[in-house]
């Protein structure tokens, strides 16, 4: 049996990063051969990794890339058991070298990205290896690369705290108003992060979901607005409608007639009739539009700029340049997002790893 010196144990524990124990272990069961007690580390770094598989991962953080010519990026999820973990510098690497090797390699999905080459192996035997490190259940839960097209340009955002992140992607008139107005969609990427909305337009709405949503949301009115008359102060509108998905050619003819019908109430003379009913139908789109400013990311208003919608926003800051912009996509990202949090006992959890 060869001798284990501490010097053996120190150079396999900066060769590989594990517990001083765990070295000097490797060494004694591989007979101080250095080479075999790294691969003794790598196995028993998988067969931890193994048995923590039924182990919730739902801490963790985001890992972002953009692309120089803000012509692609990258967003990546991986999750950790705990957030400590996800403060471990270690583990923030372990991000950051996930987003590039995304970027970098195009993958699309978590299968695929195991199988690509990284370093001297495959990215999944360098995963493994940073894990068995790190000490806890992590995973590449998710990723995006969004890639502009002609003309085009794509910029992203994490928040501070590396738990929200958005890509936002954009067609524009040409390459000039292109490369002006990437440096905004990195802003209209925080807006997005902050604001959080669930889809580009109205459009995208399931007609279901907008179908529930006005009813309670009418609702929710009315028994408000029986406590503001208990209160004797101004009642609230009650909307029609919530979304402009339900503004329908019909909707807006019948909306018009019913303002033509009040100015003739009220004695308004005709012919000054076109001078008010663009303004109340505006009043009444707005009026009839609340799901919409709250979850469409285009109908929102601008946190930059409220007086402006992000479009409206997108719009003018492309014709400064001469041109003309539109968004076409965004992704938002939230860790840990639909994953339910698996709450361990302490006490038992301590005896299972001494068992």
């Amino acid at each position: 049996m060869a001798e284990i010196t501490a010097a053996m144990v120190k150079d396999l524990r900066t060769a590989t990063d594990a517990p001083m124990m765990d070295c000097k272990k490797a060494l004694t069961e591989c007979d101080g051969d250095m080479e075999k007690a790294k691969e003794f580390l790598r196995d028993r770094g998988m067969a931890q990794t193994a048995k923590k598989a039924d182990r919730v991962a739902a801490e963790g953080l985001l890992g972002l890339k953009v692309s120089e010519t803000f012509t692609s990026a990258s967003l990546v999820e991986v999750n950790s058991e705990t957030d400590f973990v996800a403060k471990n510098d270690g583990f923030i690497n372990l991000v950051g070298n996930t987003a590039a090797h995304v970027f970098t390699t195009g993958v699309s999905s978590v299968e695929e990205l195991n199988e690509t080459s990284y370093e001297t192996s495959t990215f999944s035997e360098y995963f493994t290896s940073q894990v068995a490190r790190i000490g806890e259940k992590i995973v590449v839960r998710r990723f995006v690369t969004l890639n502009a097209a002609a003309n085009g340009c794509v910029n992203g955002y994490v928040h501070s705290n590396g738990r929200v992140g958005v890509l936002v992607a954009a067609t524009c008139s040409d390459a000039k108003v292109a490369e002006a107005l990437a440096p905004m969609l990195k802003n209209v990427a925080m807006h997005a992060a902050a604001m959080k909305p669930t889809t580009l337009t109205s459009k995208d709405f399931d007609p279901a979901f907008v179908e529930a949503e006005t009813i309670g949301r009418i609702e929710a009115i009315k028994t408000e607005n029986e406590e503001l008359a208990r209160l004797k102060k101004p009642l609230k509108n009650v909307p029609q409608y919530i979304s402009a998905s339900q503004l329908t050619p019909e909707v807006m003819a019948a909306a018009e007639e019913a303002i033509k019908a009040k100015l003739l109430a009220d004695g308004k003379p005709e012919k000054i009739w076109p001078n008010i009913i663009p303004g109340q139908l505006a009043r009444f789109v707005a009026d009839n539009t609340t799901l919409d400013k709250e979850l469409a990311l285009l109908d929102q208003n601008y946190v930059m700029d409220d007086s402006m919608t992000v479009a409206e926003a997108i719009t003018k800051e492309a014709a400064k340049h001469g041109g003309t912009a539109e968004i076409v996509e965004f992704v938002k990202y939230e860790v840990g997002e639909g994953l339910e949090k698996k709450v361990d006992n302490f006490a038992e959890e301590v005896a299972a790893q001494m068992a």
